[in-house]
């Protein structure tokens, strides 16, 4: 029992020194305490060391290299998931943090329905907060529904590798976490969302939706993943989902046309803020 109930966290890292023991101390925190955490450099960097350093040991602590250098967080999330050891898997960036209830709430949904989400909490860097997305109501999303609750990143998904076990693409230039969840809808129908925050989600200055080439990034990403969608690249357990992610990703992209963020402004103007509106419409 407690072999199914475990959990592998993959926590790819690339300059983390200053972010990762926040991290890491949320994870040896949780109130499930059947996991191991495998932690990715993307550096080079000895994180054991960095960890160590700030008094962070535990035997539950795996860790590896991508091998490569700034290569961005997929190849590393892809060694973490190949190395995993249990069938149950999540995501943590090594500048987030899970809330100590998160995998204990989370686990058991994901053995019951495949795939579990939950709302955010998107806090700056020194811990301020600026809004939750997907708060509200505990309830079952389709493929076509769950942008539409969970217009944000996509990093909070908890998921059970024996109903679909896919990899993160190393050639799409962004929305590489979409990209993954649409190939896990490929094995699992629908995703469970618990519409309790369970994840910090840390809007960090490089990675804010005013962030330099950010916009370009976005566009053509969603180009790519819309023309996915349109050429049946995207195989869904349940095909109908297919309309209503491709009207999310038209929505997103034209609301990427208006966005005009403020340089500088505090709290920063988020993205999120001006999608959620014409989700609405």
């Amino acid at each position: 029992m407690l072999k199914e109930l475990a959990v592998s966290i993959v926590m790819p890292a690339y300059r983390a020194q200053g972010t990762i023991a926040r991290a890491v101390a949320s994870a040896l925190a949780q109130t499930h305490v059947h996991f191991e955490l495998i932690v990715v450099a993307d550096d080079e960097e000895d994180y054991e060391a960095v960890l160590g350093r700030a008094g962070i040991v535990d035997p539950r602590l795996r860790f590896f290299a991508s091998g490569l250098i700034g290569a961005g967080s997929c190849p590393a999330r892809n060694v973490g998931l190949d190395a995993a050891r249990y069938e149950i898997a999540a995501i943590l960036d090594a500048d987030d943090a899970f809330k100590p209830e998160k995998l204990e709430i989370m686990v058991p949904l994901a053995i019951e329905y495949g795939l579990v989400s939950c709302a955010l909490d998107v806090t700056t860097p020194e811990g301020s907060h600026l809004r939750y997305v997907g708060e509200g109501e505990n309830r079952l999303l389709s493929p076509g529904d769950y942008k539409f609750t969970n217009f944000s990143m996509d990093s909070m998904l908890v998921h059970d590798r024996r109903r679909a076990d896919p990899r993160f693409s190393t050639t799409q230039p962004s929305m590489t976490d979409l990209d993954f969840l649409l190939k896990l809808f490929a094995g699992v129908p629908a995703c469970f969302h618990v519409g309790v925050p369970l994840h910090d989600y840390v809007k960090m200055p490089v990675s804010l939706s005013n962030g330099p080439g950010v916009t370009e990034r976005m566009v053509a990403s969603k180009t790519m993943m819309r023309k996915g969608l349109a050429e049946g690249r995207y195989p869904l357990a349940d095909p109908t989902g297919i309309v209503g992610m491709g009207r999310f990703l038209d929505i997103s992209l034209a609301a990427e046309k208006t966005y005009a963020p403020r340089p500088g402004a505090s709290p920063p103007d988020l993205f999120e803020d001006h999608l959620e509106p014409l989700l609405k419409r």
